[in-house]
């Protein structure tokens, strides 16, 4: 894995799921990674699972592993995020080199109301989803942007996934898309300044909350399992972002949508659990999720569609079932 010792990282919305585990994983590999999360409790929890079980002894003895720091931080407050980078900024004589912008305020939303129609979902679901999920997104992009800028380094890597092109929900679907956008538009920008904007794709995430729900999953979707097997754990993204951190022709990625299996591919590396997640656009896992799994078990994973034509199939896939009206 890369060696990010002296860099400093920001993965916001960290105390759990695809944010805990990069941040894990950024530490591991030598960063001081700021993480944050509106209970302080949850992020120090966060920081002591990663001095037990994330420094392993050979990166301790060659003086690589990182710390975590946790800062509480309510990412709907825009003079907490304001202060977040003040604060980054204080204690690293202006350094930043990565901003993960992983907050949100709506997953748990987005399991209780995803299966409902539109106009059956609570009325402040815009806000919901895209107060923090966007709206902050972009506000945290601008702080670090400030501090990047002037050092003439730094990659923003918003979280974004494939529920931008395919049929979701509303307010979901365009949460999505606009960080999607939003990393192409904000990297024209800084394509001067060589610091880089990307919108990153992770596939299934085995998140504590993906967990939970796998059961109710499976049930609303036979081929769930078959795409639960071949998921990624949490910390797949941290080392991803961590092999882009230090990619030499990272410039050539900036304002693009990057898929976490692709860039596995690219840098030759493996899940923390020995494992290859399969690809989102390879025919292999087209064929297991439209439910020809004995079958998708057969084709090898190098088979693959270009992401153009990958993300423009996403939108003819069949929209899971919704619940019954109560306006009907």
């Amino acid at each position: 894995m890369p060696n990010l010792r002296d860099m400093v990282c920001l993965v916001t919305g960290a105390s759990r799921g695809v944010g805990k585990g990069t941040a894990m994983q950024l530490a591991d590999n030598g960063a001081t990674c700021y993480i944050t999360g509106r209970s302080l409790d949850r992020l120090v929890s966060v920081q002591e699972e990663v001095i037990i079980t994330t420094f392993c002894k050979d990166a301790r003895e060659n003086g690589l592993s990182g710390k975590v720091v946790p800062v509480q931080c309510d990412h709907a407050n825009d003079r907490e995020v304001e202060e977040l980078f003040e604060l980054i900024a204080r204690e690293n004589n202006g350094r930043l080199d990565l901003l993960v912008n992983n907050a949100t305020a709506a997953n748990a939303w987005a399991f209780e109301h995803s299966d409902e129609c539109f106009w059956d979902q609570p009325l402040d679901s815009w806000d919901i989803m895209n107060r923090v999920g966007l709206r902050n997104n972009y506000l945290c992009a601008v702080h670090a942007s400030r501090l990047m800028v002037k050092q003439r380094r730094g990659l923003i890597v918003n979280i974004s996934s494939i529920a931008g092109v395919s049929v979701q929900t509303p307010v979901l679907s365009v949460c999505k898309v606009g960080l999607d956008r939003m990393a192409w538009d904000c990297a024209q920008d800084l394509k001067k300044y060589d610091v880089a904007c990307i919108s990153f794709w992770p596939g299934l995430v085995r998140t504590e909350m993906v967990q939970e729900a796998k059961d109710a999953f499976i049930a609303r979707s036979k081929t769930f399992a078959w795409i639960y097997e071949h998921s990624e754990s949490s910390q797949f993204t941290g080392r991803c972002i961590s092999h882009l951190l230090v990619d030499p022709d990272l410039m050539k990625k900036t304002g693009k949508i990057l898929l976490s299996s692709d860039v596995a591919a690219d840098f030759n590396f493996k899940d923390v659990d020995g494992r290859s997640p399969v690809s989102m656009r390879s025919i292999k896992s087209i064929v297991g999720s439209g439910g020809s799994t004995g079958l998708a078990e057969c084709i090898p994973e190098c088979f693959k569609l270009p992401l153009w034509l990958f993300t423009s199939m996403a939108t003819l896939v069949k929209q899971l079932p919704k619940q019954t009206s109560r306006y009907e």
